[in-house]
């Protein structure tokens, strides 16, 4: 356009409009603000995928608190019976069963017949026995009636002194021939009286292994008890009692015996004795107890059950079997500190309860265990507690 031109000449403002500028300044604000919220979100998503893969790591525990021990506060342990006198009877001299006068089941007294033994080889030792008496005797008498012969010729001076001492002599060791003559033939006579077998006290056969004809008495193989007598008036029980619970076993405790005979039923008993001395291979020590035997009900040789109303011993505490661990290095159980890790205790087990476990020493009362840990946990493993 001409300088000269009727309409002036209109001059450009080269700045953008103020509007705009505005527009673009929020635009990119925004943008910034986009791109920082973005790598915000990013940080705490990789942050939450790193704490969910450390969790999933972390194993997690249950924890259970021990319960004192003996709660049900019954000691039941197994226990043999027998009778309060047991007697078995061997042949004491060698013969042969002539015949037997009582079988098993039968009553007897003090000193009765049970069975009778030819005994042909001591029959003929006793003939030889009081044969030899009779000619000690006699070779005594000779012995005597010569002494004195020499005594009288002594005083005649007729024999000398050390002659007629040698007579004396003479006499004085056949006399005590005769004195060793009779003690052979009275023992061959007291070894003859167990020909006959009699029961020692009153009661009850309860064994006979012996039949006619069969040779019997020392020298046989294999010797055995010809019978056997109970005296089962009162019963001897015989039970094995750990040794945590020793202090209380004291004579005069009382306790109930169950037999599987009588289901149900509760038979009084009370402690006599205790052995006094524990069983280095079971860690036990043996107590007698006694019960009457009205009737008859328990029988020698029988098994029972014996309920002891204990107080549990102190310091025993009770845990699932389940909370175990079992290393070649003994029983532990496995513990959590305060800042999560593992410690492994080492445990003494006392009585097994089947699904609880009594244990002895190493773990308090206060002490929380885990409950089933799993076989391959170790000292100073992280974990967490559930709950926790």
């Amino acid at each position: 356009m001409h300088e000269d031109s009727e309409y002036p000449a209109i001059e450009r403002d080269p700045r953008p409009p103020r509007g705009l500028a505005k527009v673009g300044a929020v635009a990119v604000v925004a943008a910034v603000v986009v791109v920082i919220a973005g790598m915000i979100s990013r940080s705490h998503e990789e942050n939450a995928a790193q704490q969910t893969s450390t969790q999933q790591s972390v194993p997690t525990v249950h924890l259970i608190m021990p319960t004192p021990g003996g709660s049900s506060n019954a000691l039941v342990l197994p226990a043999t019976l027998e009778g309060w006198y047991t007697a078995h009877i061997f042949a004491r001299v060698p013969g042969y069963i002539r015949s037997w006068f009582h079988d098993i089941g039968d009553r007897v007294g003090a000193g009765t017949p049970l069975g009778a033994i030819d005994t042909p080889d001591l029959d003929q030792q006793i003939s030889a026995a009081r044969a030899a008496l009779e000619r000690r005797q006699a070779e005594a008498v000779l012995a005597r009636t010569t002494a004195a012969r020499w005594q009288d010729l002594l005083k005649s001076a007729s024999v000398s002194r050390q002659e007629a001492d040698e007579k004396n002599a003479d006499e004085a060791t056949h006399a005590a021939a005769v004195h060793e003559a009779a003690a052979n033939l009275n023992r061959l006579l007291a070894l003859k009286a167990y020909a006959t077998i009699r029961s020692p006290f009153a009661g009850e056969v309860t064994l006979r292994n012996a039949d006619i004809g069969d040779l019997v008495g020392p020298g046989t193989t294999n010797q055995q008890p010809l019978f056997a007598v109970a005296d089962e008036s009162r019963i001897r029980v015989y039970v094995d009692v750990p040794q945590q619970y020793a202090a209380s076993m004291k004579p005069g405790l009382t306790a109930t015996l169950s037999v599987p005979e009588s289901p149900g039923k509760a038979i009084p008993a009370r402690v006599i004795a205790t052995s006094g001395a524990v069983n280095s291979r079971n860690g036990a020590f043996q107590v007698q107890l006694v019960t009457p035997n009205p009737g008859d009900t328990l029988k020698s040789g029988g098994y029972a059950q014996v309920s002891f109303a204990l107080p549990p011993p102190p310091g025993v505490v009770t845990v699932p079997s389940s909370a175990l661990v079992l290393r070649g290095s003994g029983t532990k159980v496995a513990t959590v500190d305060a800042s999560g890790h593992v410690h492994l205790l080492p445990v003494v087990l006392g009585r097994d309860l089947g699904s609880t476990v009594e244990i002895s020493s190493g773990l308090s009362r206060g002490t929380p265990v885990i409950d089933s840990p799993s076989d391959s946990i170790a000292n100073g493993e992280k974990v967490h507690v559930e709950g926790g």
